[in-house]
């Protein structure tokens, strides 16, 4: 039975990621890519489908858990009657190998320990040849995967697993390291493990360094960057919205998505949210892996790619595993990756648009690219689309969809005219007014006095808390309050903004999800753009609370369970975080914090 998503934290080395849960139980992890195969899938079923598991061997040991401060290093303190030890879990960032260690460290007395390796390849459906290759050093063989465990307790095989139980004493260290190569290698060499801890710590002290501190809340922002930084792959720049697939917006539900892509919805919070607090690199890396992926024919333009930028993201279910709490079923792979959501060409537009504002672009670059797509999207901007949140319903004329069409044009003219571009200004002028005029008059309620979710309809949708985030309109336009204030009537769930009713929406799925948290944040920005500042600080400060005990956050909270739900560590939930604490730190609106020279190069 796996942990409550909250009970996890995550370590990884800049190009996969690892769940480890309060018992000491790593319980997912895809090797060697975010997008590999899982060969630790307990938290999609149960232990027979691969974890690792160091912990305590009684009951009724207390557990505290913290990371090294400003590192991806977790510590877990296990204290009972006898003694008290820590364990340290960390992966180094990758080099010539992917390693994840294990250090116990006995600090009081003594504590009896146990260890249980269940490898199972290809989401816990393959076991894999285990062999001893001398004292200490075990070979787990299937296919095209190799593990090497390297331990300092004798291990021994029961029931398929690699066991041990031991003992630690005050002052006694015991390692071990999991190590992952291709089997057609020659074994990886055991890494030094003092030596790779201290250069881990310094990779990570050294990184956040680089930044700037988000006052008044430095440690909640520090740990959103540090998870969005662990979940950069790191030889491209891609940026996956989460390290696991299938994690329920509902327990029990259908709504099961695998969350290991890279959207490129997110590429303006993701770019505004490195720069703001100073990590340029980490934008300009994101920005050229943006510019790789979309090359090519504007009519082949997807909303997500691999993090490599591959386009083929075929989805296909997973019977073997039951699904988190029989969340059926598990998916891997992503059908909304062939969706038309006309929002993304207002994403790609605004995103370049703030690189260059940034300075970490030359004014140029792209623009031919940026021009084609304009073409495309003045061709296509008035289909129906299936939106912001990739509904598997019928396509509609989301009102989010147009806004963001109107702001593509809006961007590249500001470009055009700022930057002396080439561009047919005046057919681009025209036909963002064109698509103004129609969003107001085709997607707002004048009876309820609020924007609705698709052209004709009755319904909200939290993405329209953006409009003036988006400069569509500004934040005391009589239309932008009373789209707020329905809102709060009629999305808010214990305080928490849910996207849209799914009770009503015809989304294509059975009705019923956690409230998802980055449309919270958006109604903090609101509130501040509206001058609700009381409102707005409060706001976030409910949000974060919400965090775990190592402050990462799930895509979802279900109020009623008071549990977090959906995919975890959630990229857009921290990318959120970090962009209203900055504009709350900053005192300014949202949208002028986005002009302004703040986020540009020091």
């Amino acid at each position: 039975m796996p942990g409550r998503i909250e009970d996890y934290a995550l370590i990884g080395d800049l190009e996969t990621a690892a769940l480890v849960g309060r018992d000491g139980s790593i319980d997912w992890l895809c090797w060697p890519r975010f997008d590999s195969d899982a060969c630790f899938a307990a938290l999609l079923g149960d232990t027979g489908r691969g974890r690792w598991l160091l912990g305590a061997r009684e009951s009724n040991v207390k557990v505290s858990r913290r990371y090294r401060d400003n590192t991806l290093i977790l510590e877990t303190r296990l204290e009972s009657d006898t003694g008290a030890a820590t364990i340290v879990d960390f992966m180094p960032p990758r080099g010539k190998a992917s390693d994840i260690i294990r250090l116990v460290i006995g600090e009081r007395g003594e504590i009896d320990l146990c260890t249980e390796l269940v490898i199972r390849f290809g989401y816990g459906a393959v076991v894999p040849w285990v062999t001893r290759l001398e004292k200490g050093t075990w070979q787990a063989i299937a296919g095209p995967d190799m593990l090497l465990l390297h331990s300092d307790v004798e291990i021994k095989g029961e029931n398929l697993r690699s066991v041990s139980r031991f003992t630690v004493k005050q002052g006694e260290r015991v390692s071990f390291v999991l190590t992952y190569s291709q089997s057609h290698l020659p074994p990886p060499r055991k890494p030094n493990v003092d030596h790779a801890l201290a250069d881990t710590e310094h990779f990570w002290r050294e990184w956040v360094a680089k930044g700037q501190k988000v006052q008044p809340w430095p440690e909640a922002a520090a740990r959103s960057l540090i998870t969005l930084r662990a979940l950069i792959y790191s030889p491209t720049g891609g940026i996956v919205a989460a390290p696991t697939t299938s994690l329920p917006e509902q327990i029990g539900g259908v709504r099961n998505w695998d969350y290991r892509y890279c959207w490129l919805r997110d590429a303006t919070l993701t770019l505004l949210a490195f720069m703001n607090a100073g990590h340029f690199e980490e934008a300009e890396a994101w920005r050229q892996w943006l510019l790789r992926a979309i090359a090519g024919t504007p009519e082949q333009l997807h909303i997500m790619y691999g993090i490599a930028g591959e386009r083929r993201l075929t989805e296909w279910e997973v019977p073997w595993l039951p699904g988190y709490e029989k969340s059926a079923p598990v998916r891997v792979g992503n059908a909304a990756h062939a969706q038309l959501q006309l929002d993304v060409f207002g994403e790609i537009m605004d995103v370049l648009h703030q690189a260059r504002k940034g300075g970490i672009a030359t004014l140029e670059t792209g623009w031919s690219l940026q021009c084609q797509l304009l073409t495309r999207l003045a061709e296509i901007w008035e289909q129906p689309d299936h939106g912001i949140w990739e509904v598997r319903g019928p396509a509609l004329h989301f009102t989010h969809s147009k806004i963001m069409a109107w702001v593509a044009f809006d961007r590249a003219i500001k470009d055009a005219q700022r930057y002396k571009l080439d561009a047919p200004l005046d057919r681009w002028c025209a036909l963002r007014d064109r698509i103004h005029r129609q969003v107001c008059e085709r997607g707002f309620d004048s009876a309820r006095n609020c924007f609705v979710q698709s052209y004709g309809s009755k319904h909200l949708d939290a993405s329209l808390l953006l409009i003036s985030q988006l400069g569509f309109l500004p934040a005391d336009d009589p239309r932008v309050l009373g789209t707020v204030r329905a809102i709060e009537e009629r999305l808010l769930r214990d305080g928490f903004v849910q996207r849209y009713d799914t009770e009503v929406t015809d989304d294509g799925l059975p009705p019923g999800e956690g409230v998802f948290l980055p449309c919270s944040f958006w109604l903090a920005d609101a509130y501040a753009m509206c001058g609700r500042l009381d409102d707005a600080q409060a706001l976030f400060e409910r949000l974060l609370a919400l965090s775990n005990d190592v402050g990462l956050l799930a895509e979802e909270y279900d109020p009623a369970s008071q549990r977090m739900v959906g995919n975890f560590p959630q990229a857009f939930s921290h990318l959120s975080l970090v962009a209203t604490a900055c504009n709350l730190a900053h005192a300014k609106k949202p949208a002028e914090q986005r002009s302004e020279a703040a986020i540009s190069r020091r």
